[in-house]
């Protein structure tokens, strides 16, 4: 029989999925009431608990197949539904089936970026993340938005927002690796300089949200590119897609 401390280390980290979950829910309310604002910035309180669960999952040994199904069932939820939800009525709802198609070509991606990764989490290296992660991803357009409510002549540009909506769908289901921090040296061994980044960061966004998640999102999906360009010879062993093949080619 599970002890009392057993079952509430177990809750935990699905109580903070849950809360992902509600944030996405309450995101696609809001935007659907027009309030792009606050549907935006739930999102981000949605992207901060999705950052916690895995990591007090992991702190309390709690991990387990049905919390990584939740997680990804809430982040499709949080980070495919309610970023499409909100792009279109922000910018394509008079576009009418064409605003509809561009918003369902993010979600469809994010879904397939989900399952994709589901299928390789044993095979992909933690290095690096296979595509631009979901999270990044809503992210990248919640940023977008926000910017578009502070500089109102971005409603105007649709042409480009539709390009930019469709680049962040391309990338999460691309093969170009984005580095993921978590078994960096730089970071273990530099870790009051990475503790004072971190709030920097915070600060700048809490000081001016309106710009700086778009611009933070941005220079990482820039920085990764360009790191993709100057060493893909280096890269192109990161994924184990070719311990794959061999075992096909063995049978």
């Amino acid at each position: 029989m599970i002890d009392q401390p057993k079952k509430l280390a177990f809750f935990l980290p699905n109580t903070f999925t849950a809360l992902n979950l509600a944030c996405g829910f309450a995101s696609i309310i809001m935007s659907w009431n027009g309030q792009f604002y606050n549907a935006s910035m739930i999102l981000l309180l949605g992207a901060i608990f999705d950052s916690v669960d895995g990591r007090v999952a992991r702190m309390t040994g709690t991990q387990s197949q049905f919390g990584e199904q939740f997680d990804s069932i809430s982040d499709v939820v949080s980070f495919g539904m309610a970023p499409a939800f909100l792009v279109y009525n922000c910018f394509f709802k008079e576009l009418g089936r064409l605003g509809m198609v561009i918003s369902f070509i993010y979600l469809l991606c994010g879904a397939l970026r989900l399952a994709r990764f589901n299928a390789n989490i044993e095979k992909v290296s933690s290095d690096y993340f296979q595509g631009l992660p979901i999270p990044t991803a809503a992210l990248g357009l919640v940023g977008y938005v926000l910017l578009s409510l502070e500089f109102s002549t971005i409603r105007d540009l649709t042409p480009i927002t539709a390009i930019y909506v469709v680049l962040y769908s391309i990338l999460m289901i691309s093969n170009i690796p984005f580095y993921s921090f978590k078994n960096s040296s730089w970071v273990k061994t530099h870790k009051k300089r990475v503790l004072a980044i971190i709030f920097l960061v915070l600060a700048a966004i809490f000081t001016y949200e309106q710009l700086m998640i778009g611009v933070l999102i941005g220079a990482y999906v820039i920085g990764g590119l360009i790191y993709f360009i100057t060493h893909k010879g280096a890269l192109e062993d990161v994924f184990l897609w070719k311990n794959e093949n061999e075992n096909e080619e063995d049978s």
